[in-house]
């Protein structure tokens, strides 16, 4: 029997397809997983190689949340250097604050790094239950707080204000890898965040070559100039800059011909080392049965409040062999550490690293840093 096609203006809705329908509702599928987990691979593997290489050596537990905390990272990283003003950063440094509310809602948007971030954190909430997904969103903002804070690229104040400022990415970074696993441990954080403040140093170091480089002309469609991507920055301390009688203008005009340079490289680069020798000596005591020759200056903070279980010494080893890639961020710091060194502190002329596989692959062995 015919039957007449009614339209919605019939009063019939027509039911929306099923990849809508999972849409609205914030479905994520393991397909969607899979692409996200792809497009973070490919960002780290051309923005990221270091990060592309210590992936290899994480806990599995913490394998994809690795992933995408390290393409956040890479993206923010690059925001003062690809927006025209701060103002477009601080929009996109929103985006990603409204982002990390959703994934928590259990609402992603379809964007990768959310999806990735989103199924890492449903897994987590079902093997360790809300606690610990609660202190990694207290991490995840305050490293956006941070990032934000920095968009203009602007020199930190003091040596210290760059501890502060590594403590609060880098360290932060490896605190919530370390709960991606997850793990709550006085003794791995405490490693944590000496290694995490050599890596900062390490990446301000790394970028003075590419942010004190001329800015780039943005040209439209006609060939009109639309204004420059950025000015140049150095960020290095200015009260060791003082110190060393260097002048900003000098490294922007000079490179690494400009008189200084090479002092105040290396006053930073010592206190970089100085954590990774910290850090060494507290790996090899917590080994050795005993605990740190000092205290953590983060314990008692927000997140860093720990159980009489988590200060103890007769699990560390355990706790070590379970984290230790985690701790691999310090073989790559001290390995640009030395070609700086090699270079004579000047970090123009810093050569790429092909012992770096290496490097890493022995110290998983032998479990050293």
């Amino acid at each position: 029997m015919y039957r007449p096609i009614r339209t919605a203006g019939d009063g019939l809705k027509r039911a929306a397809p099923r990849w809508a329908r999972e849409y609205r509702r914030g479905i994520v599928t393991d397909a969607d997983v899979t692409q996200a987990r792809d497009y973070c691979l490919n960002q780290l593997k051309h923005g990221d190689y270091e990060a592309y290489l210590i992936r290899q050596f994480v806990p599995r537990s913490a394998y994809d949340g690795y992933h995408a905390l390290r393409t956040l990272n890479l993206e923010l990283a690059r925001l003062p250097e690809t927006v025209s003003n701060p103002t477009i950063g601080r929009l996109r440094i929103q985006f990603w604050r409204d982002t990390i509310e959703r994934i928590f809602a259990g609402n992603p948007p379809r964007e990768p790094i959310a999806i990735l971030l989103y199924s890492v954190i449903a897994d987590l909430k079902a093997r360790a239950g809300d606690g610990i997904a609660s202190s990694i969103k207290f991490w995840l903002l305050r490293f956006l707080k941070t990032r934000e804070r920095h968009l203009e690229n602007r020199p930190f104040v003091s040596l210290a204000a760059l501890e502060d400022y590594s403590e609060n990415t880098y360290a932060t970074l490896m605190y919530i890898t370390l709960a991606f696993i997850p793990m709550q441990s006085i003794h791995m954080d405490h490693l944590a965040s000496h290694i995490g403040k050599a890596c900062g140093i390490v990446a301000t170091l790394r970028g003075i070559p590419v942010l004190a480089a001329p800015s780039t002309l943005i040209r439209g469609p006609s060939g009109a100039n639309l204004g420059n991507t950025r000015s140049p920055a150095l960020l290095l301390p200015l009260d060791v800059m003082a110190d060393a009688d260097l002048k900003e203008e000098d490294v922007f005009r000079m490179g690494p011909n400009a008189e200084g340079l090479q002092d105040a490289v290396f006053q930073v680069a010592t206190r970089a080392n100085d954590h990774l020798i910290t850090a060494r000596e507290m790996l090899k005591n917590l080994r050795l049965g005993r605990g740190p020759d000092h205290d953590y200056e983060h314990e008692g903070e927000a997140e860093h409040v720990y159980s009489s279980a988590a200060h103890s010494v007769e699990t560390a080893d355990a706790d070590i062999k379970r984290g230790f890639g985690v701790l691999l961020e310090a073989v790559a710091a001290g390995d640009y550490l030395k070609r700086l060194e090699s270079a004579n502190f000047d970090p123009f002329m810093v050569r790429k690293s092909w012992k770096l596989p290496w490097s890493l692959w022995y110290a998983l062995k032998h479990e050293q840093i």
